[in-house]
């Protein structure tokens, strides 16, 4: 099938002039082969993309971090398609606004030209808003194309994902920005081509990497270091390391609190403490304080890590914790940050168990299942006569008065439970001690059930 051209559209961002528009608005994209860091998505002979160079398109729903071309391509879906290009925003749009873009492309279908509903935000439409354009895409009427920085999997309703693809954009590279960049200093129809600016490889390189991954912010950063860099008595601008101080001072990581980075760092930084990877641990750790995370979120995780993870092979790794969480309280930041850096480590590099988390969450489900059963007699507390009387309390043997200090043949256990091993200990650090001791009880006991002697040494 032969390949289509882009085609104007009758509407959208591509119609207004050019004048005014910050550099990284003129040198938007206007044909697939000007997006860059999209190879996987977009490169030759994908899927996506010979569908929009046939012209066939499809509702679908844009994932992907800020400045990766989003915007971009649901313009060029309406370029390639031939169809009318119109846009709400869910930040600044409500349901009237979304009617009338509807009954718009009502208006458009009637007569027979395909509309091309681009909803940025989408993710803070909340589900009514969403509903609300089911029906125009299943009629037709619509060509649904919503963008988010967030999991279209946690924030858009199942009916409406049902209803799109779900396409994920990546964070551009470095070094497709930095490709970028270089087009728009020898554009001079649309970026600053012919203005006399001069940059080298490695302030380009490091404007791309400081956008982290947003194209339109290292274009930004290019137009801010091109007005603040000074002419020589030529005109030639050269934007230098002074210029590129000034410009890049501020500049902070990607990270979205309580969105889908943050949750994938914490993540990160758990099962990197998990894997017992300290640099790792640290890397996540510092990645979050750089984007803002509070503190102490980070501490009480990381409490959190020491109980699940570390458990009885390091108790310490608990205390530790503790310590760490109050030191930060006392000292705040950045002095209190290294305290938990220290906890990062530490918990990392410690033996590592998980026999009592996962030994709680097997009682858990075994109380769920087995009901209320009854408490053995003989563990019963008997505080009135009367309950003495009934049996309450005999038979209990007072393990300290017993040879040993363990009374083997106490079933302390419901009797339907009996026998039942929950806590599993491993052989990692001090819990290798704890199961040492564990087992010899436990085949004490077995032997004793089965009418064996005990050939074990059960105390201390």
């Amino acid at each position: 099938m032969p390949r289509r051209k882009p085609v104007a559209a009758s509407s959208g961002l591509f119609a207004e002039s050019d004048a005014l528009k910050p550099l990284a608005e003129r040198m938007r994209p206007r044909t697939l082969d000007e997006i860059v860091g999209q190879s996987r998505l977009l490169g030759a002979d994908t899927p996506l993309r010979r569908a929009l160079e046939a012209g066939r398109v499809h509702s679908m729903v844009l994932w992907g971090p800020p400045g990766c071309g989003k915007t971009t391509l649901a313009l060029l879906v309406a370029r390639y398609a031939d169809a009318d290009f119109r846009a709400v925003s869910a930040v600044l749009s409500g349901l009237p606004e979304v009617r009338k873009e509807l009954a718009a492309a009502e208006e458009n279908f009637a007569q027979g030209r395909r509309t091309v509903l681009f909803v940025d935000e989408v993710h803070r439409f909340n589900k009514a808003q969403q509903d609300a354009f089911l029906p125009h895409i299943e009629k037709g009427v619509i060509v649904f194309v919503g963008a988010t920085t967030e999991n279209p999997s946690f924030e858009l309703n199942s009916a409406l994902l049902s209803r799109c693809r779900v396409h994920v954009m990546d964070a551009v590279p470095a070094e497709a920005i930095v490709a970028a960049l270089q087009r728009a200093l020898a554009d001079a129809e649309r970026g600053l081509g012919g203005q006399g600016i001069e940059v080298d490889d490695s302030a380009l390189a490091l404007m791309a990497r400081a956008a982290d991954g947003d194209v339109r912010r290292a274009l930004t950063f290019l137009e801010i270091a091109a007005e603040l860099a000074e002419r020589d008595a030529s005109g030639r601008a050269r934007i230098g390391e002074a210029t590129l101080d000034q410009v890049l001072a501020d500049r902070t990581r990607r990270f979205d609190k309580g969105g889908e980075q943050f949750y994938d760092q914490i993540s990160a930084l758990h099962k990197s403490v998990r894997s017992s990877d300290p640099d790792a641990a640290l890397y996540w750790f510092a990645r979050m304080l750089d984007g803002g995370c509070d503190p102490r979120y980070l501490a009480r995780r990381m409490t959190r890590m020491a109980i699940e993870d570390v458990g009885l092979a390091d108790p310490r790794a608990w205390q530790l914790a503790l310590h760490a969480w109050d030191t930060y309280e006392r000292l705040g930041s950045p002095e209190g940050d290294l305290g938990l850096a220290v906890l990062a480590v530490y918990l990392a590099v410690a033996p590592k168990s998980n026999a009592v988390y996962r030994a709680f969450g097997e009682v858990q489900l075994t109380v769920g299942e087995s009901g209320t059963l009854e408490v053995p007699m003989h563990l019963r507390n008997a505080p009135t006569r009367l309950m003495k009387g009934l049996g309450y309390g005999k038979g209990y043997q007072y393990d300290h008065d017993v040879e040993g200090g363990v009374a083997l043949d106490q079933q302390c256990l419901p009797d339907a439970l009996a026998g039942t091993e929950f806590y599993a200990p491993t052989e990692h650090g001090l819990e290798a001690k704890v199961k040492a001791k564990l087992d010899a009880l436990r085949e004490a006991r077995r032997a004793l059930r089965s009418g064996k002697r005990p050939n074990a040494d059960q105390g201390g």
